[in-house]
């Protein structure tokens, strides 16, 4: 593995050798944008094996072992944590060219030293070795944080969430921070079945009853507030494209309180929400200066079998082909003829739309403010 992954690995010129090695390498990470869980670093939880620390979650990893034939019971079934990561080493020779295949053996490397490829005939001796070193307080939650050089790091976190495993971290951990980004998809969706539920809930955390657009949006500038408090400076949306149709703000109220009361809304219907409240939710990060992330394009849920026998990020997810443009275009400018546009990052799922994607950050800029909408990094 010395001869594919060595210190050049995937630095194809003198000037990105000379880059990485002699500037970037050693500079402390700053994520702006991680689906890590804040209760586990909050409670530093220490690992067993490998297949929890590696595979648990991973439905990257998931969808691989699917696509080979291997039976669910040794993905997310019931099969023993050594099952599990055999069938992971079974896929694993099937993966070259993927960049699954690169992330393990770099992480195999970076963090447990270990410089074989993984395969079924290396699985057993890959498993202990690593196995051992987890046993270790620097292989915990937030050992393998502090062992990055990690300086602060973001979670992604429903509105409605106490945050209290980020204050438990930042009261104890002086290595780094680990601050929320504010991610309400809830709010959004309103042609989903739990909606009015969501409504309810968010009604019970800020203490108001919200029965109609202008409570609504009490309550979301209330949990904003909440997250401003705990240091959130970062929004994230997932979305299939933006939204930036027109609207009207009494039809919204109506097709709101319709919800409510148990009326699915129609497709223009959604339409006209989702541009409504993303409008609004744009004009809140401005006023507090926070970086609105839009990862558009992805295509959730496609097999909607494994969906209701695994449940959400089951690894059922694909690439969307959407006509981005238009929308995305109508909705940035919205914001920036009123003054209201915040920072904000766009990423693309779909690698045919990145000149789209690069091209309109271009159009919306700043004096004084360095990339004010920027393309962001690979999804």
């Amino acid at each position: 593995m010395k001869d594919f992954l060595n210190d050049n690995f995937l630095l194809e010129s003198g000037s990105a050798e000379k880059l990485y090695h002699d500037f970037a390498k050693d500079l402390p990470l700053i994520d702006y944008h991680s689906h890590l869980p804040p209760l586990e670093i909050a409670e530093n939880r220490r690992f067993e094996n490998l297949t929890q620390v590696w595979i648990e979650g991973d439905h990257y990893k998931w969808r691989a072992m699917r696509q080979l034939g291997t039976e669910e019971r040794v993905i997310t079934g019931t099969g023993s944590d050594w099952e599990k990561f055999q069938a992971w080493a079974n896929t694993v020779p099937y993966a070259i060219r993927n960049p699954l295949y690169h992330w393990t053996h770099l992480e195999l490397k970076r963090y447990f030293g270990i410089d074989e490829l993984l395969s079924p005939e290396t699985a057993e001796g890959i498993f202990h070795q690593a196995n051992k070193m987890l046993a270790s307080e620097d292989f915990s939650a937030r050992g393998l944080i502090r062992s990055m050089n990690a300086e602060v790091i973001t979670t992604t976190d429903d509105p409605l969430d106490d945050l209290l495993s980020h204050q438990q971290v930042n009261a104890e951990e002086k290595s780094f921070k680990m601050l929320p980004t504010f991610r309400p998809d809830g709010v959004i969706n309103i042609e989903k079945d739990e909606f009015s539920n969501y409504l309810l809930a968010m009604g019970k955390s800020t203490h108001l009853t919200i029965s109609d657009w202008e409570s609504l949006k009490s309550a979301i500038k209330s949990r904003m507030e909440y997250f401003h408090c705990h240091g959130c400076r970062l929004s994230d949306h997932g979305l299939r494209h933006a939204y930036g149709y027109k609207y009207d703000e009494v039809k919204v109220d109506q097709i709101l309180k319709d919800r409510i009361s148990g009326k699915l809304p129609s497709e223009k219907d959604v339409r006209q929400y989702k541009s409504a409240i993303m409008h609004f939710l744009g004009t809140c990060y401005a006023e507090k200066n926070w970086t609105m992330q839009l990862h558009l394009g992805p295509l959730r849920d496609a097999n909607k079998a494994m969906l209701e026998a695994i449940g959400y990020d089951a690894g059922v997810d694909s690439i969307g082909d959407f006509q981005h443009a238009e929308q995305m275009a109508n909705f940035l400018n919205k914001l920036n003829v009123e003054g209201s546009l915040p920072k904000t990052i766009l990423y693309n799922s779909n690698p045919a739309d990145n000149e789209v994607f690069a091209t309109m950050a271009g159009n919306f800029s700043e004096e004084g403010v360095k990339g004010k909408v920027q393309y962001g990094a690979a999804w």
